[in-house]
């Protein structure tokens, strides 16, 4: 049998590719995982620049696997550590000190949209479409859904797609701010691959820096997050990354940061 997921590196990008495509790409506690080992061994490796998730076939991911739910239904400390497992490592990958982009195609439901949420820029495929299918099943998100759909939606938005469970378009999903970007089908991989390369030439701590920023200063209020961003631009500033960037401006030439 295959691995339901499989890590690679492409230049300084890793890669995490859900491989369960005839189960549409389905969450088991296996897969969340694997998910999270990949995800240690990218931040452990410093010549990793950025995280790109993908997935085979069709569809990006259809949500939890719930067959293996329904076999947990009778088992509450089972039900909780697979619920609580895939919070922790959805949670890991949006404080990720790495920037995570995810690239969509087909459809991104439930625990996929989740898993989608989760990652710092999303990159949608035309035929992608998105939606929350809980409540068409008697569920609630477990995984996030509710929450950082309201903080990126906003309520009214929220709500009303996780009450109705009905699917966005990327155009629409791209207009409530779900997506970044959206390409042509056929460019999917290529489009966010050359989006993490990119990233790739910029200075990982400074990236990681202004992760942690936009995500901590998130609930303060506008002059605690005014101090927040000034004292992290007072520490970074005497950075080799830094002087190296103020050289190579100086010196019209590229960076070539160290990390």
């Amino acid at each position: 049998m295959s691995a339901p997921v499989v890590a690679s590196i492409e230049g300084a990008t890793g890669i995490i590719d859900l491989a369960r495509p005839e189960k549409f790409n389905c969450l088991s506690l296996d897969v969340h995982e694997r998910i999270t080992a990949a995800r240690a061994e990218f931040e452990a490796n410093p010549d990793i620049r950025a995280i790109l998730i993908r997935a085979q076939g069709k569809h990006f991911c259809t949500g939890a696997d719930l067959t293996e739910v329904k076999g947990k239904l009778n088992d509450p400390a089972a039900l909780d550590h697979f619920i609580a497992f895939g919070m922790e490592n959805l949670r890991a990958l949006e404080t990720s000190s790495l920037p995570v982009v995810v690239a969509v195609q087909g459809l991104c439901l439930a625990g996929g949209i989740e898993l989608m949420l989760a990652c710092d820029v999303c990159f949608a495929a035309e035929s992608a479409q998105f939606g929350d299918q809980h409540a068409q099943f008697g569920l609630i998100p477990g995984w996030g859904g509710s929450q950082r759909l309201t903080r990126l939606m906003g309520q009214r938005r929220a709500l009303d797609l996780m009450f109705s469970a009905r699917w966005l378009e990327a155009g629409e999903a791209k207009e409530s701010g779900l997506v970044n970007y959206i390409v042509p089908d056929a460019d999917l991989h290529t489009a966010a691959l050359e989006y993490c390369q990119k990233i790739a030439t910029r200075s990982r701590p400074g990236i990681a820096e202004m992760k942690r920023l936009a995500r901590e200063g998130a609930d303060l209020g506008i002059d605690q997050q005014m101090r927040l961003e000034r004292d992290a631009a007072v520490r970074a500033l005497p950075s080799d990354d830094v002087a190296e960037g103020l050289s190579a401006f100086e010196n019209r030439r590229k960076p070539e940061f160290k990390g």
